[in-house]
């Protein structure tokens, strides 16, 4: 995966999934995917190694790829997004009854 689209896949699962990470894992991953500072910045404010928030980012980026495997609400809402489209475009309903199958 590109850079620019890991961290636009990594922020559209930080959306769904940061309030199961700690207060301390959210805090690294904003400052760093979302106020775009350093690992040195970052490890100035926590007064830690730039290793220790490097490791610490490294863990976060697992732990939201684990928690899609398993929980699929990203997959899932791409999904009725785009059935959602194709029903209001073809205006067929068999694409409510996908819908449905979703949510099962």
């Amino acid at each position: 995966m590109e850079n620019l689209e890991k961290t636009e896949h990594l922020n559209t699962l930080y959306s769904f999934y940061s309030e199961l990470l700690t207060d301390k894992q959210q805090a690294y991953y904003t400052n760093y995917y979302h106020m775009d500072l350093t690992l040195q910045e970052i490890a100035d404010i926590f007064d830690v190694s730039r290793n220790a928030v490097h490791t610490q980012l490294k863990s976060v980026e697992q732990i939201l790829y684990n928690f899609e495997a398993k929980l699929k609400l990203v997959e899932t809402s791409q999904k009725r997004s785009k059935l959602l489209d194709q029903l209001e475009s073809t205006k067929d309903l068999k694409y409510i009854d996908e819908l449905r199958k979703l949510d099962e």
